[in-house]
């Protein structure tokens, strides 16, 4: 029996991955954990198995590494099910895998866990086709480090557009110290000094280990310089040209760093939205990292330094919700993409939900606790050119209430992100609706 790895909060906290995991492990052959370093996926692998007799097998001992390397075949050989943790550092096993699953392809043969991408790495001879689900696990979200039920905003906005209603007692030093903390276990659980010796060390084994093993780097150092460059512009569009002669280093340099970071889920580039709507829609991506309390660490601002009024604030904030969305996103019911929207005017929603049927959610962001009817220029924009295939337009604030502006437009506190654990309206049970 494989028991789960000690949590640096004193508890196993649940993860919202964790019955979608359980599904996929029911059905397919191999199910990857895919995650940034620290972010709980050992744990959750532990959660998982840990009644099944699973073998678990670790490549980052050195001794399991060899092995696998030596002899993939006879390393993932067995009749249970296996763990394999950071199958990233020997990707040579997954034709092994691949072997084994088409030889016996009964369902939850494998469980692997990974710190990069697999399907981003060169090395990879195969990536499982057909055999393997691949499920994302980011650090946790503000609904699992507060330990309630669901996080449902999503769900909620698609279901019942302008009728949205929440309010909140979250304060804006509240969502600041939110931010600051961000979302990996370790991190949450230290104090604010010590949060940031961990968030210092994680940026520099991060670089040294999974960076340099997923392509060499020449100057480790230009990295860095690029890390905190990308820090200061969360939230802005991603213009490799501009960062290049920021940093004195060549385009091609700088795309190529920026791919490695993405790889190893440190940051995210946010698509641009366009339905063709416009010839002069933007396609530069924007960026967000993966994990607030890095970014607002690289910055040297800690949640009393974010209070000031000259503080880089507003970006950080944006990236902050775009994460916490991204994170709902793989569980919620309501089968959405991310996206923001920015024409050559400079007309601009901060972000854009699509769901498959083409219905849209616009949502901007404001650090601020007042909201005016000019701050949802941008939603107005777009809501012209989308009709009636906009649902809603919101802008996430720091205020407490939700306040309509017009018929399709609301303002509403940005806790509603975690706290909404309903698709249905208040008062109204999810049963009913259905």
């Amino acid at each position: 029996m494989i028991r789960p790895p000690v949590s640096p909060l004193g508890e196993v906290l649940r993860r919202r991955a964790e019955p979608l995991a359980r599904e996929a492990l029911s059905d397919t052959r191999v199910v990857l954990i895919n995650g940034a370093r620290q972010c709980g996926k050992s744990t959750l692998a532990a959660v998982l198995t840990q009644s099944l007799g699973a073998e678990w097998r670790s490549l980052d001992s050195a001794t399991w590494r060899h092995a696998a390397i030596n002899d993939p075949t006879e390393f993932v050989s067995g009749q249970g099910p296996m763990v394999i943790d950071e199958v990233q550092r020997v990707p040579e096993l997954l034709l092994a895998i691949k072997e084994t699953v088409d030889a016996d392809p009964h369902p939850g043969r494998f469980l692997l866990t990974g710190s990069a991408r697999l399907l981003g790495l060169k090395q990879v001879p195969d990536a499982l086709p057909g055999r393997m689900e691949t499920l994302e696990l980011w650090p946790l979200s503000q609904g699992e480090i507060d330990k309630t039920p669901t996080e449902a905003f999503v769900d909620a906005v698609f279901a019942q557009g302008t009728d949205f209603v929440h309010t909140s007692t979250q304060s804006r030093a509240d969502y600041v110290s939110r931010m600051t903390r961000g979302g990996f276990p370790e991190a949450v659980a230290r104090t604010e000094r010590r949060r940031q010796r961990f968030l210092d060390q994680y940026i520099s084994d991060l670089i040294n280990r999974d960076v340099l093993q997923v392509a060499e780097i020449e100057r480790a150092q230009d990295m860095r310089r690029l890390l905190r460059l990308l820090a200061a512009r969360s939230g802005q569009l991603l213009v490799p040209g501009n960062l290049a002669n920021s940093l004195t280093i060549s385009a091609p340099t700088v795309r190529r760093y920026i791919d490695l970071l993405e790889e190893v889920f440190l940051i995210k580039r946010i698509p641009s939205w366009s339905r063709n709507l416009s010839r002069r829609t933007v396609g530069t991506p924007k960026l967000a990292f993966v994990d607030s309390g890095i970014a607002s660490n690289l910055l040297g601002y800690d949640a009393a330094g974010l209070q000031r009024l000259d503080s880089p604030l507003g970006g950080l904030l944006e990236g902050f919700v775009a994460m916490e969305l991204a994170r709902q996103l793989t569980w919620s019911h309501e089968r959405a993409d991310l996206f923001h929207y920015r024409t050559k005017d400079q007309t601009e929603v901060d972000l854009v939900l699509e769901s498959r049927q083409g219905k849209v959610i616009a949502i901007d962001v404001k650090a601020a606790s007042t909201v005016r009817a000019d701050d949802f220029r941008g939603i107005n924009r777009l809501a012209d050119d989308l009709g009636s295939d906009l649902i809603a337009g919101f802008v996430l604030y720091t205020g407490a209430a939700t306040v309509p502006f017009g018929p399709r437009n609301r303002a509403v506190p940005i806790a509603a992100l975690w706290e909404v654990s309903s698709a249905s309206p208040p008062g109204v049970d999810d049963s009913e609706s259905l």
